[in-house]
């Protein structure tokens, strides 16, 4: 259900009501003096990992084969070897930026 604002033209106050349609035509309908006020929409976000299917999923492991170096083959990679494995762990920890002794 969304919240309308409205506008009592009687006395001049505004107010939000958190209604369905029916309920919000119900009311406009019974009170004259109530008029609804247009608003911009509501931007939400979205928290967690969209599901995707099998198809998807296929078609984003061919691109990551061919990308292998690439973020999306972190995510969607499946045919490495271990000898591929192995090189990419060495050279991740190789990466790394050294240790300062003084943080010891």
């Amino acid at each position: 259900m969304p919240t309308y604002s409205f506008l009592n033209k009687e006395t001049g106050e505004r107010f939000d009501d958190f209604l369905s349609i029916s309920k919000k035509e119900e009311l406009l309908e019974k009170n004259p003096h109530i008029q609804q006020i247009p608003t911009g929409f509501a931007i939400t976000t979205m928290t967690g990992e969209m599901k995707t299917d099998d198809g998807f999923k296929e078609v984003m492991s061919k691109i990551s084969d061919k990308h292998p170096d690439s973020p999306l083959a972190e995510k969607y990679g499946q045919n490495k070897t271990i000898k591929q494995t192995k090189i990419k762990t060495a050279v991740e920890k190789w990466k790394k930026p050294p240790m300062k002794w003084s943080n010891l």
